[in-house]
C-alpha cells in the first residue's frame, strides 16, 4: 500500500519553498531598485557629461576651432553625443582626409583627424595660402613663413593650380625639397607653361602636364651639367640646358673686317 503523508508533515517544506520564492522576488526587486537608483544617481553626476574633449592630428586648424566645429561640448552628456554626426560635419571641411570621433572612457570624447598634406605655398596680396595635396588652397589669417615646400605665384588658372598640384603629389621628395618657386607662364600656344627657380641656383622650364615625369630625372640632369656653371634646363619637349650668360647675356659675335680696296 502506498503510504499516506499527512499535511501537517508537509507544512514546514511548503513553508520553506515559499519562502525562498519570496526571498528571490525580493532580491530581483531589490536589485532592480539598487540598479535604478544608480542610473538615476549616474545620469544625474558629472561621471555621465563629457569632461574632456581631446583632438588628436590637428595642424591646419586650432583644436579649439575642430570642437567648435564638431558641436560637442563639454558638459553635455555623454549619451547624447552621436559621434557619426560629427564626423559628417567635420568631414565637410575640404582640408580633411578622415576623422574619427569616439567617445573615451567614462567622461572623455575623441577627435582623431587626418588632414590633407601640404603640397605647397600660394602667393597672394596677403601673404602666402597653403595648398593641399588635393588640391585645395586653405586660407589662413596667419603670417607665414614659406618653409619645406616651394612657393606658386602668378598661378590665375584653377585648372592650371589643381593640376600642378597633382603632378608635385608624384614628384619624389628629394626633388621636390630642391624646388623654391614655381611660377605660372602661359602662353597662347601653351597655358600650362611654368618656370621654376631651384635651391641649387638652377632656372627650369617645362609644361605641367609632363612635369612630374620629366622633374624626377633633375637630379640626374644636374650630376650631367656638372656645377661649374649655373643655367636655364628646358625640359618643356626635350631637355636642353644654357647658361645664364648665352640666355640673358649673349655676346656678339665679332664682326669681320673687311679691307677697303683702294681706289
Amino acid at each position: 500500500m502506498d503510504k499516506i503523508i499527512d499535511i501537517e508533515d508537509r507544512i514546514p517544506t511548503l513553508r520553506e519553498r515559499r519562502k525562498k520564492r519570496t526571498n528571490r522576488k525580493f532580491t530581483l526587486l531589490l536589485v532592480f531598485f539598487l540598479l535604478t537608483l544608480l542610473g538615476l544617481l549616474y545620469f544625474q553626476s558629472p561621471y555621465s557629461h563629457v569632461q574632456t574633449i581631446v583632438v588628436k592630428g590637428s595642424n591646419l586648424a586650432t583644436s579649439d576651432e575642430y570642437i567648435d566645429r564638431s558641436g560637442i561640448q563639454k558638459g553635455q552628456s555623454m549619451w547624447e553625443i552621436r559621434t557619426s554626426n560629427a564626423e559628417e560635419i567635420l568631414q565637410k571641411n575640404e582640408w580633411i582626409q578622415d576623422v574619427t570621433v569616439k567617445r573615451s572612457g567614462l567622461t572623455a570624447v575623441t577627435i582623431e583627424l587626418k588632414e590633407w598634406k601640404k603640397a605647397a605655398y600660394l602667393q597672394t596680396e596677403d601673404g602666402f595660402d597653403l595648398v593641399l595635396e588635393n588640391g585645395t588652397v586653405y586660407h589662413t589669417s596667419e603670417n607665414m613663413a614659406p618653409v619645406d615646400a616651394p612657393v606658386l605665384s602668378a598661378f590665375d588658372n584653377p585648372k592650371a593650380l589643381t593640376r600642378m598640384v597633382k603632378e608635385l603629389a608624384k614628384l619624389n621628395g628629394e626633388v621636390l625639397s630642391m624646388i623654391s618657386q614655381i611660377e605660372s607662364v602661359p602662353s597662347k600656344a601653351d597655358p600650362y607653361r611654368i618656370r621654376l627657380f631651384m635651391n641649387d641656383g638652377f632656372e627650369v622650364r617645362a609644361v605641367i602636364p609632363s612635369f612630374a615625369e620629366k622633374m624626377n630625372y633633375y637630379p640626374s640632369i644636374i650630376a650631367q651639367i656638372g656645377e661649374s656653371e649655373k643655367g636655364v634646363i628646358d625640359i618643356e619637349v626635350g631637355s636642353f640646358f644654357q647658361t645664364y650668360v648665352d640666355m640673358y647675356n649673349p655676346q656678339p659675335k665679332e664682326e669681320e673686317e673687311v679691307e677697303k680696296t683702294p681706289e
